[in-house]
């Protein structure tokens, strides 16, 4: 994987660590057999650390890793965890959208709170050097509760920048779309309700969907580790596709059956909002979200990449995208993933 070598002899701390990303993480790392120095999986539950330990037992890299208890929303915690830590990559958060509208207080705390918290114990360890922190398409102009508490940590990272000083620290962001197959997608969800029912719901029939393989969301932020500058919000060009031709890619045989949006669930989704685009450079293989008043950080990106600026007043949504995948491609991704 590329730039995976720019983490040898480094220290480097996973918060989420026991989640669908978190743990694909560690798995390409310790694949690639890169010398890090120590891995630190940071997360709150011990069963789930406890499951993950053992499934890295094997791990020729094993007496490296370090099993951190603890929650994003304790800043003391996370002081402690950062000791002597060189790389952070924040994943936790709380992420269900029905969830999030009928416990808006608890969504706060972690995505919002947590944020901070990751925030000031970077700042308060002279050892960290770069944080990247996973956002979703949901925060670009947020429809729910979990999109704006997301919205909000983008805009913390951002501006932690300001207070790094003269120090050799920065934040960047990474936003991309729903990870095919991963907790709490549509994908298991339609394949489990298939087995006791003979129709499939559909929340709205026009509805579309990003889709990203967690192994290019992994090796997105391995990117970010190794080249952002601080600042910067990473979007990915990835396709999407249309949820009613993803319930037919399931299972052709069951009716489809229209039952109404979620709250706070859009029709499509949004990863480079109309104002965004302002600010937006097409670098290649991804977009980058620029602070508006940095005129030297858009000529770095212009300059070293052949960037190219987005078309202002455009957006970069699930709907209008130019690459849907095909019944035929879902189904042999799903197939994949079996």
């Amino acid at each position: 994987m590329d730039n995976i070598e720019n983490l040898k002899n480094k220290t480097i701390l996973v918060t989420g660590g026991t989640g669908s990303f978190g743990k694909k993480f560690i798995n390409v790392l310790l694949a690639s057999d890169i010398d890090f120095k120590k891995l630190i999986i940071f997360s709150r539950d011990e069963l789930k650390q406890f499951h993950l330990s053992q499934d890295l037992a094997d791990s020729i890299h094993f007496n490296k890793i370090r099993f951190f208890l603890g929650d994003v929303r304790d800043l003391d915690r996370l002081k402690i965890a950062f000791r002597d830590v060189d790389l952070v990559v924040h994943a936790a958060a709380l992420k269900q959208v029905p969830a999030a509208e009928y416990n808006p207080f608890e969504f706060i705390k972690t995505n919002i709170v947590g944020a901070q918290n990751i925030l000031e114990a970077s700042l308060s360890s002279p050892s960290v050097k770069k944080v990247v922190a996973l956002s979703t398409d949901k925060a670009a102009s947020p429809a729910n509760l979990y999109g704006a508490t997301k919205l909000c940590s983008d805009k913390l990272f951002i501006a932690g920048n300001n207070y790094v000083g003269e120090r050799d620290l920065n934040f960047s962001v990474v936003r991309y779309g729903n990870v095919m197959g991963s907790r709490g997608s549509v994908i298991p969800f339609f394949m489990d309700f298939v087995k006791d029912n003979d129709f499939l719901p559909i929340t709205h029939k026009d509805m579309t969907r990003f889709n990203i393989l967690l192994e290019d969301g992994v090796s997105m932020v391995i990117w970010a580790l190794s080249n952002a500058i601080g600042g910067e919000i990473f979007v990915p060009k990835i396709p999407s596709y249309r949820v009613t031709d993803l319930a037919q890619a399931i299972s052709p045989n069951h009716k489809q059956k229209v039952v109404g949006i979620r709250p706070g669930e859009k029709i499509h989704e949004m990863m480079i909002s109309e104002s965004d685009s302002f600010n937006t450079i097409d670098i290649g293989d991804y977009f980058v979200i620029l602070p508006h008043d940095n005129l030297a950080i858009k000529n770095y990106y212009i300059e070293k990449y052949a960037g190219r600026y987005f078309k202002e007043g455009e957006v970069y949504d699930s709907g209008t995208n130019s690459h849907f995948l095909s019944v035929a491609e879902l189904k042999d991704l799903i197939a994949k993933l079996s």
